[in-house]
């Protein structure tokens, strides 16, 4: 059936259409239903979408679109597009195979990642190939078979350089922004570091949430290649790119359901380290009570990525870092960037535990690439950093995506916590301290989050404060309150 492009200003995060009754009724489909809609004018191109059944706004020959929509397939108003059901995808067959514990072929999980890609697979559905690959793991091959299929469904940066280089923390850690100083150190040093990060997914903020608070994260794949040439490195939002579309929806299901699989978190960060054409890979694994990995698991991780790194004939190191605590003061996107900041800018005194575990990672990326000698690789680091080129790089990187370094002040709704004893802090829940921030409001409220005054093993005195809450609203500052209250996030000896 062809219908007639209707456009309002509509936007539903993922592609969405609407059809009176009438013409619900002829095409035989329902409510939450799925189209497919194809181009007539050539080259034709199409998409599936989810149908939204109204009984006002739409004449019988027209289909309102959503935003996404609009501009995936590049519409304009009053232009007809051929419309029809869209027929039961395999690719549910295949997830139902892997949740029989069932290996997956290279096919039929290229099947899998393509559907989502297209918009063919409903969030329900996602979230049960999620499920399932959090139930049942993958092995060794079908994780190749789930890096191989994600980097084919997007674009990939293409870079002239032997020098490229990467890193990744597996993350759950509050306060490990380490990226930042670790890019402007690198790229210091000569080499190119076309760094794309994530949004939070269970934690208080990802790398992109906070560099949001000083410049711009989203650009097209042209813009990133000026801004690479200009400065050595980005940093930006890697979702923003399209180069791993099927990633993008998987990670918003999996902040939904707050579950990250050890397959597609392999498959995710190596897919992505690939689409840029990384030659040099640091993946950063922090283990211990309340991180993500205890160190047995941490260990195992370690060799999958090896193996997966040999496998593609990269060049990848791992390192295990302790994780037992968060790092620096700051947890929330402003507080991780006035943290960062203070460690770049020589002028100031910024945590000492941020950056020194910097400096150790940018020491290993210059050591792996052989721009210094092995065990000098830290030093040269530092040196970097405290000479104030770091910063400078930083800076030039931030004018380059169209930001500027700014004063940062926190939430105006503040409350402090105090120690209701003497004695030395033996434990600080890091998964507990993520919710606690989160409740405040991160990362969607930029200038929520903790500033922890204290670290594991300090001694603190009775009414010395512990941390201090802030959040742009009252009632999520009071929920945050309450929440301390209610759970043992800080324990003190």
């Amino acid at each position: 059936m062809q219908l007639k492009i209707k456009f309002l200003k509509w936007s539903a995060g993922f592609p969405v259409v609407m059809l009176n009754n009438k013409t619900a009724e002829n095409l035989g489909v329902y409510s939450k239903d799925r189209v497919i809609l194809k181009t007539i004018s050539k080259p034709a191109r199409e998409i599936s979408a989810i149908v939204d059944v109204i009984e006002e706004i739409l004449a019988e020959n027209e289909i309102l679109v959503s935003s996404e929509l609009k501009e995936k397939l590049n519409l304009k108003k009053g232009q007809f597009v051929e419309v029809i059901l869209s027929p039961m995808v395999n690719s549910l067959t295949f997830i139902k195979k892997k949740l029989n514990n069932k290996r997956l072929s290279q096919k039929e999980i290229e099947s899998i990642i393509n559907d989502i890609a297209n918009n063919s697979l409903s969030e329900a559905e996602i979230a049960l190939f999620v499920s399932t690959m959090y139930e049942k793991g993958m092995d060794f091959k079908e994780n190749i078979f789930l890096i191989k299929a994600i980097l084919k469904t997007g674009k990939t940066l293409k870079l002239k350089n032997k020098f490229i280089v990467d890193k990744h923390s597996i993350g759950g850690i509050p306060g490990n922004r380490t990226t930042p100083i670790v890019v402007s150190i690198c790229a210091s040093a000569g080499l190119i570091f076309p760094k794309t990060s994530s949004r939070a997914i269970t934690t208080s903020a990802g790398t992109a949430d906070t560099l949001e608070t000083i410049t711009r994260v989203e650009f097209p794949i042209n813009k990133i290649k000026k801004i690479i040439k200009k400065t050595n490195a980005c940093m930006v939002w890697g979702e923003g790119l399209g180069m791993v579309p099927a990633d993008s929806k998987i990670i918003a299901v999996e902040k939904a359901l707050r579950i990250d699989p050890e397959s597609q978190l392999l498959a995710s960060i190596m897919s992505k380290k690939l689409a840029v054409g990384s030659n040099y890979i640091l993946i950063d694994i922090p283990y211990g009570k309340n991180a993500k990995v205890s160190l047995s698991k941490a260990i195992r991780l370690k060799q999958k990525f090896e193996k997966i790194g040999r496998y593609f004939k990269k060049k990848l190191e791992v390192v295990l870092t302790k994780g037992d605590q968060p790092i620096g003061n700051g947890i929330g996107p402003v507080l991780e960037m006035i943290d960062i900041l203070k460690v770049l800018d020589p002028a100031q005194q910024g945590p000492k535990d941020l950056e020194k575990k910097s400096v150790f990672l940018a020491g290993k990326i210059l050591e792996m690439t052989g721009k210094e000698k092995k065990g000098q690789g830290i030093k040269k680091a530092e040196e970097i950093l405290s000479s104030g080129r770091a910063y400078k790089k930083f800076r030039q990187i931030i004018r380059a995506q169209g930001g500027a370094i700014k004063r940062l002040i926190p939430g105006k709704f503040k409350h402090n916590i105090l120690s209701n004893k003497n004695g030395k802090i033996l434990e600080i829940n890091n998964k507990a301290i993520n919710l606690l921030a989160r409740i405040a409001g991160c990362p969607t409220d930029k200038f929520a989050g903790i500033y922890l005054y204290l670290h594991k093993d300090d001694k603190i005195k009775k009414n010395e404060k512990l941390l201090t809450i802030y959040s742009g609203s009252e009632s999520r500052l009071r929920a945050a309150v309450r929440f301390y209250a209610k759970n043992k996030i800080i324990i003190i000896k």
